[in-house]
């Protein structure tokens, strides 16, 4: 069965596009709208979060994507704020091993289970922006920084059974345990696309996680992470992230597409680039390359990288670049065709994340089988 999952915003939001997301400072993109115009910024205050979550819950979403990083608000922190605003509604809560002790991180996750009656996701990320990562200590290459996530994973699952000892590389801890296992255990979700990345996915991971490219590409990187996992004698279920663009027609879907390329200003994609060029993340550089060549353009359609799929997201935002664009039809054949190749589970967003919530979920979801 395939499960819907929304974002949550705690970069901010509005009308037109909003940077932020792996080493990208939040709020790039927006033209810095004042109160009450139509384009004007959404700060990601609590409420409008809870606002977000609560409509995310209220259209039968599976649960939300908080992303993490510095210029978003910390992940834990406020999912666990939003949890007696829903009842339903699961947390996808995304967090760097490296910045967390995974004894710690096994003890807040049992906690989290416990206090939201289950509803927690783990989104684990191993970061690759170098500036991003030294801001948080962290200067380890990108191979021993997915090392040291093997052996973070690891070291949690162990947590779980309790009495756990293990020596590393990265970690040596004694007796490593929680008060009680979470219930149910959390799903651990993860992406990457480096050679190092596919191991680590194949042994420890419940969910693999991509970005959203052309659907060629994406069922090669399926393949490749099938055949390691396996080799370990393990099935992974496969989820997707991107965007949508999706309206009662083809051309009122593009005018918003092209409304907000219009929006944005060149130095501030400049800037953008300049800052994402400098990622050592494999998935990023994949992002990147979908719309080389294309950074100037100024009509929609030239950043349309396969039918349907737009990239001009990923010009002033880090991560899921891509956007699913075009009539509630054409949008729910293109999630068939993704499906068809084996994603099960797909995260989307939308700017704004509450107005397009409602249009995906009216929408499109109606439409599939």
């Amino acid at each position: 069965m395939t499960a819907f999952h929304w974002f949550l915003p705690t970069t901010g939001d509005g009308r037109t596009l909003v940077g932020g997301g792996h080493g990208v400072p939040g709020g790039l993109g927006h033209p810095g709208g004042r109160a009450g115009t139509a384009n004007a910024f959404r700060p990601p205050s609590i409420d409008y979060l809870a606002q977000v979550a609560r409509t995310a819950e209220l259209l039968d979403y599976e649960g939300v994507l908080t992303p993490t990083g510095t210029w978003c608000e910390d992940a834990w922190l406020t999912t666990a704020a939003l949890v007696r605003e829903t009842s339903r509604l699961k947390f996808l809560v995304a967090f760097r091993p490296g910045s967390i002790e995974p004894t710690l991180a096994a003890q807040m996750a049992a906690t989290y289970q416990r206090l939201s009656n289950g509803r927690l996701l783990l989104n684990v990320v191993t970061g690759g922006e170098p500036a991003e990562q030294a801001r948080f200590g962290d200067r380890l290459t990108q191979e021993q920084r997915y090392a040291r996530t093997d052996e973070f994973l690891t070291v949690v699952r162990g947590a779980w059974d309790g009495g756990f000892d293990f020596t590393g590389e990265y970690y040596d801890v004694r007796d490593a345990r929680t008060r009680e296992a979470p219930d149910p255990l959390p799903e651990l979700y993860f992406g990457g696309s480096s050679p190092a990345a596919g191991p680590v996915a194949a042994k420890h991971v419940d969910v693999y996680l991509t970005w959203g490219e052309p659907v060629d590409l994406v069922a090669e990187k399926l393949d490749w992470i099938r055949g390691l996992a396996k080799e370990q004698g393990r099935e992974l279920r496969f989820g997707i992230r991107l965007h949508v663009i999706t309206r009662d027609t083809s051309e009122a879907a593009w005018a918003v597409a092209q409304q907000m390329l219009d929006e944005l200003d060149p130095a501030v994609v400049a800037q953008a680039q300049d800052t994402l060029g400098a990622s050592l993340s494999v998935g990023q550089q994949r992002m990147r390359a979908l719309h080389e060549g294309r950074r100037d353009a100024r009509d929609a359609h030239d950043l349309e990288v396969a039918p349907g799929l737009w990239a001009g997201v990923g010009l002033v935002r880090g991560g899921a670049g891509t956007a699913l664009v075009g009539s509630h039809r054409e949008v729910a054949e293109l999630v068939e065709q993704y499906r068809a190749i084996g994603i099960e589970e797909f995260v989307l967003s939308g700017y704004p994340h509450v107005e397009e919530a409602y249009w995906f979920a009216e929408g499109v979801r109606p439409l599939l089988g």
